[in-house]
């Protein structure tokens, strides 16, 4: 399983790439992974490349991932290149329109690709007092809801207890909970 992982400094995705490595590892299977940190500290693009299996390098080749996780819909188009036909798209929605491009539907058409929208921001706002900080467990959740890895809900659940600083601990397992129940 090939997974890019795509958003602005601050979303929390090297923690999620953290989640889903130990999780991965607790399952004793072969796990390799980049990050590209860019100008993170403000604002800027960050990039996870994160392998589970028997591969050789670390970075996922242009066409060859199998999901493509974007905490940040500017993102998400940016690196839709990543994506191998018939992949899977979850991303993070703050304005629907930036997605009814006609270019870009018939592009994931053509390609055959799964997208699966969260509005991130949204249920933060109403359920965490817009503490964004919880979005990468969000994002989580919700990939366990696509059921297009091989990440379930308890795994994430077990991993976060493991992973989280103990004062979050709760928190990110409701927010799990909450993005679990959010795509559409």
């Amino acid at each position: 399983m090939q997974y890019v992982i795509v958003g602005i400094g601050g979303q929390g995705i090297l923690f999620s790439t953290k989640v889903l490595g130990h999780i991965a590892m607790s399952r004793n299977e072969k796990v390799m992974g980049s990050e590209v940190h860019g100008m993170a500290q403000r604002g800027g693009s960050v990039i996870s490349h994160f392998k589970v299996g028997d591969y050789q390098s670390p970075l996922v080749k242009t066409g060859e991932a199998d999901i493509l996780l974007a905490f940040d819909q500017n993102e998400a188009i940016r690196n839709l290149h990543f994506l191998r036909e018939e992949g899977s798209l979850l991303v993070n929605i703050f304005d629907e329109k930036a997605l009814e491009n006609t270019h870009l539907n018939e592009y994931l058409k053509k390609r055959n690709i799964k997208v699966f929208k969260i509005k991130g921001y949204d249920i933060l706002k109403e359920h965490m007092g817009g503490n964004f900080l919880f979005l990468n467990v969000l994002i989580l959740g919700a990939l366990c809801a696509c059921d297009v890895s091989t990440v379930k809900i308890d795994q994430v659940r077990q991993a976060i207890q493991q992973l989280s600083p103990e004062k979050f601990a709760d928190a990110n397992l409701k927010v799990l909970n909450l993005g679990y129940d959010a795509i559409f």
